[in-house]
């Protein structure tokens, strides 16, 4: 990816190494908290179980680790994430412009964080991964995220990476299209399962705008270099539902699903990335769900 040298945004806050109000700690009580944090945020499926297991796990290695912090910091972390977060502002701008009557895109700040962080969401862990707050607005990170996707995921590659935070980033363009507002009210359903097929397809959707991104990226941008979508498909991948339980408990199982299988979530970046028509995400709500 053609990044380095690219213009940065300036709607990135970074809280790397500031302690948010809320101590963390202590054996089953962090797991009690990160639970009700994937449950609060996500809607509390499989996926959130099997990150919410490992939670422990990841606080201890983090611990043992470093990293800078506070905006005084310009590390390669936060040149690469303001580079990548202002190709997407730019591409939604003119998107929204371009492909939606009488819109504006208003971008995300995206926050750098270490370990927890405070949102209007509820409380942040780093072993949740990225994720998008709609009560704020704001894209969460921390940035280790990305080591672990490459090391424990095997999706490395700065493409991969920049996917993620595209994907995180449509989750916002859903809040504001409202394309969240159906999903909103199957989870209040009490119908767990209807839930959960409808979190896939937001998902799903937000795979196919992170395509849509790469697709001006690379045509009206030259940030995609060959062998790039390779890697953003790789990671889409490595993170499907299908995959993370049979990694987690050896088994899978399907009406678990929140975010879409491995197959799923690879097709519907590439659909995005070769379609570039933001009107094309839509049908995402209206397919048979067996046929995503």
């Amino acid at each position: 990816m053609r990044w380095k040298g690219g213009e940065r945004s300036q709607n990135v806050e970074d809280r790397r190494g500031v302690s948010p109000q809320m101590a963390i700690g202590g054996g089953g009580g962090l797991l009690v908290v990160v639970v009700m944090i994937a449950v609060q945020l996500f809607g509390g499926g499989q996926r959130e179980q099997q990150l919410a297991a490992t939670a422990m796990k990841a606080i201890q290695q983090r611990q043992t680790q470093t990293q800078p912090a506070g905006e005084g910091v310009d590390d390669e972390y936060r040149e690469f994430i303001s580079v990548v977060l202002r190709s997407t502002e730019v591409v939604w701008s003119d998107l929204f412009s371009s492909q939606i009557r009488g819109a504006s895109y208003t971008p995300p700040t995206l926050v750098m964080f270490s370990d927890a962080v405070q949102t209007a969401c509820g409380q942040g862990s780093s072993a949740m991964g990225p994720f998008y707050c709609p009560a704020d607005k704001k894209v969460y990170i921390d940035p280790l995220f990305f080591e672990d996707l490459a090391r424990r995921h095997q999706a490395p590659g700065d493409f991969a990476q920049a996917y993620v935070i595209a994907h995180e980033v449509a989750h916002h363009v859903q809040n504001l299209l409202q394309f969240n507002i159906p999903v909103n009210q199957a989870r209040q359903s009490g119908d767990e399962a209807f839930a959960n097929q409808m979190s896939v397809r937001l998902e799903l959707q937000a795979d196919f705008l992170a395509g849509v991104w790469a697709h001006y990226a690379h045509r009206e941008y030259d940030l995609v270099e060959p062998g790039d979508r390779e890697e953003a498909i790789r990671a889409a991948n490595q993170i499907g539902d299908d995959t993370l339980q049979r990694a987690a408990t050896g088994r899978i199982t399907p009406e678990r699903f929140t975010h879409g299988t491995s197959a799923q979530r690879a097709r519907w970046f590439g659909r995005g990335f070769e379609s570039g028509r933001l009107k094309d995400c839509e049908q995402l709500f209206e397919l048979d769900y067996s046929r995503l």
